[in-house]
């Protein structure tokens, strides 16, 4: 049989692009095909259309789960939801006016968003799973650019303080585990996601009593508390919450 595992993070949003909103057959052939389309009324009336098709069928009403978190063309849209952004750019926030302004950001280059609409039941189901690995599904993040998903800041802090230690719905040992045993097996990393001799040193040193993810939705730029030293290879990278400097890291072969 197949060995099943699948990965989480520990937040009830998502992030990808805006873009997302719109249908994928009105994106396909790239960003210039994109806007031919958007210039032909006819078609422009099936995108509008599809997206208030798609509003409906998930009974929401509008577009007040998607804030806008990264808009090269136009920071100060940044952190807001697609209705204040279309309030700001358009004057009036009605679904038609969000829907432009979704196809407008498109047209301008795109934007990244974060999603609301994951539940803290489901969340919490899906953790507990013996077979669930813990990771972030974000990309390195440019130190207070934009407003990104919190989850690269402090995706496993929150997992070690508010999941372990506060709410205790796993055991440290078994957060760990899913956070460097589990994946190194899954994706057959040898020695490696473990203590033991022989094995690369790779290792974290946090304090269980205050580790915590002090980012948020609204204000994400925060490094996660409680971690003091990061040794990668068996050469320490931050000792006493510093950098040194070193940079012993490099590609990991499968």
């Amino acid at each position: 049989g197949l060995a099943i595992t699948h990965d989480q993070y520990a937040y009830t949003a998502s992030s990808t692009g805006i873009g997302t909103l719109i249908a994928a057959q009105f994106r396909e052939g790239g960003a210039q095909r994109y806007r031919e389309r958007l210039a032909d009324p006819a078609e422009k009336a099936r995108m509008v259309a599809e997206m208030k098709d798609s509003i409906a069928k998930g009974k929401r009403g509008d577009y007040t789960y998607a804030v806008i978190a990264s808009f090269k063309a136009d920071p100060k849209l940044n952190g807001k939801t697609i209705p204040q952004a279309a309030k700001i750019l358009r004057g009036a926030d009605t679904l038609d006016d969000q829907i432009e302004t979704i196809l407008d950001l498109e047209a301008r280059g795109g934007a990244s968003g974060v999603f609301h609409g994951m539940s803290e039941p489901d969340l919490q189901k899906f953790l507990v799973q013996p077979h669930t690995m813990i990771a972030s599904d974000s990309g390195v993040r440019k130190f207070r650019e934009g407003v990104p998903h919190p989850r690269g800041y402090g995706n496993n802090a929150r997992v070690l303080g508010r999941y372990v230690r506060e709410l205790k719905l796993l055991t440290l040992e078994d957060a760990v585990r899913k956070m460097t045993a589990l994946p190194a097996q899954t994706f057959h990393l040898k020695n490696r996601g473990a203590l033991k001799p022989g094995y690369v040193a790779d290792l974290v040193i946090f304090d269980p009593a205050t580790v915590g993810d002090p980012s948020t939705f609204d204000d994400p730029h925060h490094y996660a508390a409680g971690f003091s030293d990061i040794i990668v290879n068996g050469l320490p990278v931050i000792r006493a919450e510093k950098l040194t400097e070193a940079k012993p890291g490099g590609p990991v072969r499968l």
